[in-house]
């Protein structure tokens, strides 16, 4: 018999990510940042989380899109990682979703090498591909692009 993990899923670009829940935090729409100078690019800048400084990471650099267009404002995924919270911007919030072990399956061969690190698992869901995160390697800013 097969488990069940929740997954807090949203959008970037085109494609349909999620995290596991139990490394969310909350979930806000756009707060206005501050620029952090000669910080890695993904880094897009620090929020004020009721009066807690966070990081912001743009997910979109750091998966390799294109720049959200002008007049849309991305949302906040704060997670918890290892230093404490971090936001990960991301385009739309969908819903929290329960997922089987069973529906689990490796990430495609054809992605390029880091991409395909920052994908844990892939899973074929009725409509569309659910790509879950590897939190720990979305992170790992030392082998991302500049």
């Amino acid at each position: 018999m097969s488990q069940e993990q929740k997954f807090c899923t949203f959008i970037v670009d085109q494609y349909f990510f999620g995290i596991e829940i139990s490394r969310v935090q909350e979930v806000i729409r756009y707060q206005e940042m501050t620029d952090v100078p000669l910080a890695h690019p993904v880094i897009r800048g620090l929020i004020n989380l009721r009066g807690q400084i966070v990081t912001t990471l743009d997910l979109r650099r750091r998966l390799g899109f294109p720049p959200l267009k002008a007049g849309r404002f991305p949302m906040n995924v704060v997670i918890r990682a290892e230093d404490g919270p971090l936001s990960l911007l991301v385009d739309e919030i969908s819903d929290v979703m329960d997922v089987s072990e069973d529906w689990f399956e490796n990430p495609p061969e054809n992605l390029n090498g880091e991409t395909r690190a920052m994908i844990h698992h892939v899973c074929k869901l009725k409509d569309r591909l659910l790509l879950i995160l590897d939190v720990e390697q979305l992170l790992n800013l030392e082998v991302a692009k500049t």
